[in-house]
């Protein structure tokens, strides 16, 4: 057998190179090393269960031996446990528990390694790392993903509801569409509420306009003599929709600024959490992430005659993208900087809208709306009290066989539009086609149609009212981008409805929508 210290040293040399370690040895030990190394060797190992634990007090005893103690074991014998001298067996057994010990912590690292670096990802992640990347692709078989043209604190890519199964007595409630698209879009969480409330809201409206004439509610505000800042008489619904909508949007905890077109200016919503809740209690407040700005009765003028009127409505998005230039308010000295901060807030063109629509208020009352994916109309089912999809992804042909424009006023038109109009009723136009006219003398109705059947509908300016006479933020906007997301387009005939940045709340501009190819022929008349 091997003398012990010799033996001894080989062990600890075939335990480090397990383990990965570098074993230093002065020169007569690695000679003693090599030249056992290079003669046959049998090691046998003794059955583990008659090893007793001890500490491997043994290697206190290493020490350089010298040359030519070293004797070799012929291959063909095997020692036994008591040929092992003892400071072998007892590194033997140290060297398995710490084999033993790196193999777990090896597989415990394996596996703790990635959490503590996906951890390390996900926590306080930089706002770089939090915006959703833009795709053009179909998502999956069946979401599609639409892009919007926002900002970067603002959704960039919407992803449509998905449903899979619907109810044959109930169909797809506007509950649940608004439910799956926060399902499938995080990030619209919160328009889940801010569109329960919009739906409330319009269901106490179709309400009281269908019991107007029951209930005394017809007629003008205060007998006669109230006006509102349009410097148009308010009827009695004009003032009680307007505290409806007004309301129900506050009451979401979601508003920052609500703009009406029945006030005179933008009003900023205080989201203060009542004292009771205590601070004990977890609440997610997000300080008023959204703008809102809504005509809570357009047509209200026809209303005593019982014809369709409507609400529109605008969604923006809170964000520190202002558009208005550093001079805006240098006319303003008497302006707070609470109210400079809500015009900052509502003055946004069209394109920073992250949702509009309307509710008509007709036959049916149809609630339309769209949030950058598209357009989807729903119609209340009066007896469960739910908006119900009854047309969705409403597209708008190219070319329809509709305009619906007051004709009264055409002496009153500059020369492109008059001729535009001639060759949409004489059929000498680009689809050589005949249209028909149809006016009902409410926007949200004559809109409604034209979404429905194609066709033009407009407002142009005109020698009484220069800039036109629709409002940009709460109406022209909200409407323009329902057209477009249907597939259509919005002008002023010069420019694009859009695109065009308020310079006040209550900013008129001119307005045509229709179908592409129908608007793209009318600026073509203005280019001329």
């Amino acid at each position: 057998a091997m003398p012990s210290d010799t033996q001894l040293l080989s062990a600890i040399a075939l335990g480090c190179a397990a383990l990965g370690c570098v074993l230093l040895l002065s020169g007569g030990s690695a000679s003693d090393l090599h030249a056992v190394a290079a003669r046959p060797v049998t090691i046998g190992a003794a059955p583990s269960a008659t090893l007793s634990r001890q500490s491997a007090r043994g290697m206190q005893s290493l020490r350089p031996v010298s040359a030519g103690t070293i004797t070799s074991l012929p291959a063909t014998a095997t020692p036994t446990l008591s040929q092992a001298p003892q400071p072998a067996g007892q590194l033997l057994m140290a060297l398995g528990s710490l084999s033993v010990l790196s193999a777990l912590a090896y597989i415990a690292g394996r596996f703790s390694v990635p959490r503590m670096a996906m951890a390390a990802t996900t926590s306080k992640a930089s706002p770089a790392l939090k915006r959703v990347r833009l795709s053009t692709h179909m998502a999956d078989a069946h979401t599609s993903v639409a892009m919007l043209a926002v900002s970067s604190k603002k959704v960039t890519g919407i992803r449509s509801p998905v449903f899979n199964e619907r109810c044959d007595q109930t169909g797809i409630t506007l509950t649940r569409f608004m439910l799956e698209v926060a399902r499938a879009n995080p990030d619209l969480q919160e328009l889940e509420s801010v569109f329960a409330s919009i739906q409330t809201a319009c269901k106490t409206i179709a309400k009281l306009v269908k019991r107007s004439s029951i209930d005394g509610m017809t007629g003008l505000q205060g007998g006669g003599g109230a006006v509102n800042v349009q410097g148009e008489e308010q009827k009695k619904l004009d003032v009680i929709t307007n505290d409806v909508l007004k309301r129900a949007l506050k009451f979401t905890g979601r508003m920052g600024v609500i703009a009406s077109e029945e006030e005179d200016t933008p009003v900023e919503v205080d989201n203060t959490l009542d004292e009771s809740y205590g601070k004990d209690v977890l609440v997610e407040e997000s300080g008023g992430r959204y703008i809102s700005v809504f005509d809570p009765l357009d047509g209200s003028s026809n209303v005593d005659a019982g014809i369709p009127v409507g609400t529109i409505f605008g969604i923006f998005a809170e964000d520190e993208d202002c558009k208005l230039s550093d001079n805006f308010f240098d006319n303003e000295k008497d302006m707070s900087e609470a109210m400079k901060g809500c015009l900052r807030s509502t003055l946004k063109p069209g394109t920073s809208l992250v949702a509009a629509g309307y509710a008509l208020y007709s036959s049916a009352t149809h609630f339309v709306f769209t949030l950058g994916a598209g357009v989807n109309g729903f119609t209340l089912d009066e007896s469960i009290g739910e908006f119900i999809l009854t047309h969705p992804d409403i597209k708008l042909p190219p070319r329809g066989k509709i305009y619906s424009i007051n004709e009264a006023n055409r002496e009153n038109w500059d020369a492109p539009m008059r001729a535009y109009i001639d060759g949409l009723a004489s059929g000498k136009n680009r689809g050589k086609k005949v249209y028909t006219s149809r006016y009902i003398g409410s926007m949200v109705g004559d809109v409604h149609r034209t979404l429905l059947y194609g066709g033009v509908f407009g407002y142009p300016a005109d020698t009484k009212n220069v800039n036109g006479k629709l409002r940009l933020l709460y109406e022209a906007a909200p409407m323009s981008f329902l057209i477009e997301q249907a597939g259509g387009k919005s002008t002023t005939g010069l420019a694009r409805i859009m695109d065009i940045p308020p310079k006040g709340v209550h900013q008129r501009v001119p307005l045509v929508l229709g179908g592409s190819d129908e608007i793209d022929e009318l600026e073509e008349y203005y280019k001329k």
